[in-house]
């Protein structure tokens, strides 16, 4: 592990920059669609937990929440960067190592950028849904079909119902230009695909205006999307929707998955709820990318906390309220029912739960179309500015520091785009491929968060006396150092429970930041880091950037968190 190299002259401002366009007003509404993300594995952790799932969502945006307060102190620190605290947490690592820093910013980008590639998975089946539908099994079509043919169909009723249900599909449903496997997952050009790739392209267009455009049409798709979750989440509760018999017994899933747990808990259920535990982190702490325009902030200084904090309470109350409601309506097992799994059947249920009929199904569908385009919007926004800021850093290949005349990272946009092709046709295969998918990209999103909880503590004993227009208090601090460890144990035993290779993929993807920072930093700067990057690690200028005053602590902490890691995965088992 080497020291930061002394700069050489070289820089990056060769072209235009990020533009001071917005006030935190403008950033909550980027990052409003945040809570759109809790439609991505509500049935998933509820199959996972049982009647224990609105417990774990209240805990884990608890965790989230406090969190926060961390990013909002290293982002005040840094009012000329974007792309969020992995840019303002690698700032306090590269003074320990040139190769902890760059994981920090990559792993956050992975963790993001799928929202891109299962957002539009999801929407497109809702098109599909709406458009081509599938015939249900007590549907008047199939029961004139099987009165129609029935006859000709040996093997009982439910081989005549199987046989016209697939008759009656849409042709479009099966359609599939290209399928194949590849390793643990498959990959499909199919339907599902080219309807996601279409919405893929419309939210780049959107983007393509710059941060302020985007935030002004965020703001309205946003209004569309939160006051109907906030209906979801409250009517129930006066409508007498809710049954507290859906919370009980207060216990996790049984071992065949098929009902909650009538005796002891054992390892295998603490897993279970540790898996959940790891798979909502990715959707509750997700708010943090309200902090990843502190650069295109007007006023940075009191922009930055507000942002965060606004959008942590919106967060907070959504997080908390609709797994509630969901749980309390449908019961276990309408939470079971495999189109809540897959998110097709949200919008229904939403509509149920509000005593709604055809016409509010129809509502939900396309509010929950919006929601899912929203989240997808705050996703490339947050990650493309990851891998511009990255880029001006000098943690990144250089053509990333693009931007356009609007101020839009547009290079790394199409960066995300292209990545989220790829991954949209594995996401669009089956359940399987996408939850994969997800809990690869929780796996990064894990180390992020770990390495930039603990650089709040290191800010603080190698930057202290740098003015912060944001301290958080003490104890926020350490309860968010202590959290990162927490995190880690959700990972070690958390990740295998939805796929048994998606702790080690997420770190075989984590270690390909290595070549691509050598490229970079070796051969394209020739070992040293852009003079940009090293005034603004100055904080102010104030501080000597090889200074650090932590010791040893930070190589520490990374290895009690590899210890973490690898002894929860050894212990916790299914």
């Amino acid at each position: 592990m080497s020291d930061v190299s002394l700069p050489v002259g070289h820089d990056l401002t060769e072209t235009s920059s990020l533009r001071r366009a917005i006030d935190w007003r403008g950033a909550f509404w980027v990052a409003s669609g945040v809570p759109a993300l809790v439609l991505f594995s509500i049935g998933g952790i509820s199959a996972m937990v049982g009647n224990l799932a609105f417990l774990v969502w209240a805990a884990s945006m608890f965790m989230g929440f406090i969190q926060s307060f961390t990013y909002a102190e290293i982002a005040g620190l840094f009012p000329n960067k974007s792309g969020g605290a992995s840019v303002y947490g690698a700032a306090a690592w590269v003074r320990y190592s040139k190769f902890i820093a760059p994981l920090s910013v990559w792993c956050n980008w992975f963790a993001w950028s799928p929202v891109l590639s299962l957002g539009c998975t999801i929407a497109a089946a809702y098109i599909l849904n709406a458009f081509a539908p599938i015939p249900a099994a007590n549907s008047p079509e199939v029961m004139g079909w099987i009165a129609a043919h029935g006859a000709s169909i040996a093997g009982g009723q439910q081989a005549q119902i199987t046989a016209a249900v697939a008759a009656l599909t849409p042709a479009v449903r099966n359609w599939t230009l290209f399928s194949h496997t590849l390793g643990p997952v498959g990959f499909s050009f199919n339907a599902t695909f080219f309807i996601g790739a279409a919405i893929m392209l419309m939210t780049f267009a959107i983007q393509h205006r710059g941060i302020l455009g985007t935030a002004n049409v965020q703001k309205y798709i946003g209004l569309l999307v939160i006051i109907p979750m906030l209906i979801v989440g409250v009517v129930p509760l006066l409508n007498g929707a809710v049954h507290a018999s859906s919370f009980s017994p207060l216990a996790p899933m049984n071992a065949a998955g098929t009902g909650p747990l009538a005796g002891a808990w054992h390892i295998n259920n603490w897993t279970m709820i540790l898996g959940a535990m790891f798979i909502a982190a990715w959707s509750t702490y997700g708010f943090e990318t309200a902090v990843c325009y502190t650069s295109e902030f007007r006023n940075p200084g009191t922009d930055t906390f507000k942002a965060i904090f606004y959008s942590g309470l919106l967060c907070l109350a959504l997080f908390i309220l609709v797994p509630f409601t969901f749980q309390g309506a449908l019961g276990l097992t309408g939470m079971l029912d495999p189109s809540i799994a897959s998110g097709a059947g949200v919008a229904a249920a939403m509509a149920h739960m509000v005593g709604g009929g055809a016409m509010i199904n129809a509502i939900m569908v396309m509010l929950m179309i919006l929601a899912l385009i929203l989240s997808i919007m705050t996703a490339m926004a947050g990650s493309s500015r990851t891998l511009y800021q990255g880029s001006v850093d000098g943690w990144l290949p250089r053509y990333l520091t693009f931007v356009n005349a609007h101020g839009a990272p547009t290079r790394a946009m199409w960066t995300d785009l292209c990545a989220n092709l790829l991954l949209l046709a594995v996401a669009s295969t089956d359940a399987t491929s996408f939850f994969f998918i997800l809990a690869v990209s929780n796996v990064g999103y894990i180390i992020f968060n770990f390495l930039n909880l603990n650089s709040g503590w290191i800010h603080r004993m190698d930057s202290g006396q740098t003015h912060r227009p944001y301290r958080a208090p003490n104890w926020l601090l350490g309860l968010g150092g202590l959290f990162a460890f927490v995190n880690a144990m959700f990972l070690g035993a958390g990740a295998k429970t939805w796929n048994p290779d998606a702790l080690w993929a997420g770190f075989g993807f984590a270690a390909l930041i290595i070549p691509v920072f050598c490229f970079r930093h070796f051969l394209q700067d020739k070992g040293k880091f852009p003079e940009q990057m090293l005034e603004d690690l100055h904080v102010g200028g104030s501080g000597d950037t090889t200074t650090k005053r932590a010791g040893f602590l930070p190589y520490l902490t990374l290895i009690g968190g590899v210890a973490v890691v690898l002894v929860s995965n050894w212990f916790f088992h299914l």
